[in-house]
């Protein structure tokens, strides 16, 4: 198998430098001008581990950058102009594709984030009236309150005792159980550890979601899938492990599911499109906001000064007095105080800057076009745009890019002023900007309000360096282990 992989590689490397060769010797006689090529797929292959930091190294010497792949190029921008032409301007140019429909079929099937035309336009309309309505952000809002007192119980006991505690473990299976909640009616119960089919799937649902980003940078992967060998053996059985428990959810609340919907065409839907509008339900509300959460407790533990700022401004937005219980002042928590809280929304907002729940986003350009920048895409190109490296770029957001400070985020009243989505790209923007945005800092404002409002945080290793798990979503690579204590006030 080793030689076969060699002989792949060998072949693989010469069609590239052959391809590498023509396609500037095209450029030269052509009209047009396209972007500067800053490396190969097999630069990016290398460098997987941290290949968010190292896009971002090429951004920083290029706004727009080309890697050469086998066939076709891969375009990478942080440039906002262009980001705008292509989630607004020139939407229709610039689709899923056939590419990275091949890519996230497996997992994601045709849900709204793998799909495009008239499968992404009947998800978005159903989506877009469920998450304009009351009912679901009371509801979600009572879910949110309920799942962060047992998160705040499991906190106490910890602080208690004094052990460290994987915080990001805890936010992952606390999301989790609140999108089942609010999405599905179904309690998981995976925070108290009660539910070990649930624990599984989410564990296999992380391992596919690394595994399926691996196949933009490994060029064999559909040669290992019908071989059904190594990364793909291992995807293969993860989703097996994930089809199951969603199918076994869905055959147990078909019923409840359909007659909660009022849009006629998720009436009839059959088993594997539920599947995968749960799927990417799932994808969209829990490893997002948890991830946030995550980085966002990482945030405030290296920078204390803001933890104090955020605690103080809950504790004045409330009006809670000493004494208070975390699930009297979990259940008393209005929308009129969350709105009251700008430091803790610009703590937030700076987080996802540097820490986006999704680092990169794909597209296919569907036909010929010239970017605002002046330089040329070729239809069956990638071009994608770089949350990451965006949120680190300089030129968009000052020489101190790289700096945690909510302050860039609150006018001269104190005050939170947004910035234009094409600059801040967290949530995307456009047309398929992120329907669930207002839905995310909900939850996430209502976790951080209860959590810091009765603990502080600190790391129980100051010295270990936090990185990030190369998959879909800006996870944080292993655990977040941090000490808990009460906050005495």
């Amino acid at each position: 198998m080793a030689i076969i992989y060699l002989f792949l590689w060998i072949i693989l490397s010469v069609f590239s430098i052959y391809f590498l060769i023509s396609r500037k010797l095209y450029e030269k006689q052509g009209k047009k001008k396209y972007h500067p090529i800053a490396g190969t797929v097999f630069n990016q292959l290398k460098n997987f581990s941290r290949l968010h930091d190292y896009m971002t190294e090429l951004a920083e010497k290029y706004k727009t950058y080309r890697l050469i792949n086998l066939f076709r190029s891969e375009v990478y921008t942080s440039d906002p102009a262009n980001v705008e032409y292509m989630l607004k301007t020139n939407f229709e140019n610039y689709g899923k594709g056939w590419l990275n429909y091949s890519i996230l079929n497996d997992l994601l099937g045709d849900g709204i984030f793998s799909v495009d035309g008239d499968k992404w336009r009947e998800q978005r309309k159903v989506s877009s009236y469920e998450f304009s309505t009351r009912v679901l952000r009371d509801f979600s809002s009572v879910i949110f309150r309920k799942n962060v007192v047992k998160l705040a119980d499991i906190l106490s006991k910890a602080a208690n005792s004094n052990e460290p505690i994987d915080m990001q473990d805890l936010f992952m299976k606390s999301t989790l159980d609140s999108i089942f909640r609010v999405g599905f009616g179904v309690e998981l119960d995976t925070l108290y550890g009660s539910n070990e089919e649930g624990a599984k799937f989410s564990s296999s649902f992380d391992d596919a979601s690394e595994l399926t980003l691996h196949r933009y940078v490994d060029i064999f992967w559909k040669i290992k899938r019908y071989l059904n060998i190594g990364s793909e053996a291992k995807l293969k059985e993860n989703l097996r492990v994930v089809d199951e428990f969603v199918y076994k959810l869905i055959s147990s609340n078909t019923e409840e599911m359909q007659k909660s919907q009022d849009d006629p065409s998720l009436t009839d839907a059959n088993p594997k499109y539920l599947r995968d509008i749960i799927l990417n339900f799932i994808i969209a509300g829990k490893d997002t906001t948890a991830t946030t959460l995550s980085w966002f407790v990482y945030m405030l533990c290296e920078h204390p000064r803001v933890q104090e700022k955020v605690a103080k401004e809950i504790k004045d937005a409330t009006g809670s007095k000493e004494g208070v219980n975390i699930a009297e002042f979990a259940a008393s928590l209005s929308e009129e105080a969350l709105d009251k809280m700008h430091y803790l929304h610009a703590a937030l907002s700076e987080t996802l800057r540097l820490y986006p729940a999704v680092p990169v986003d794909a597209k296919e350009c569907l036909s010929d076009d010239t970017l605002p920048d002046g330089f040329s895409v070729k239809k069956g190109n990638m071009v994608a745009y770089q949350p990451y490296a965006m949120g680190r770029m300089r030129f968009i957001w000052g020489d101190d890019a790289e700096a945690f400070k909510p302050e860039r985020w609150l006018d001269e009243n104190g005050c939170y002023k947004p910035e234009s989505s094409f600059k801040f790209i967290a949530f995307q923007a456009g047309p398929r900007i992120c329907l669930g945005k207002e839905f995310a800092y909900r939850q996430m404002k209502i976790f951080s309000s209860v959590l810091l409002r009765f603990f502080i945080f600190k790391l129980s290793d100051e010295k270990k360096k936090v990185n990030y798990r190369t998959m879909l979503n800006l996870r944080i690579d292993g655990e977040l282990n941090v000490r808990v204590f009460h906050r005495l006030d």
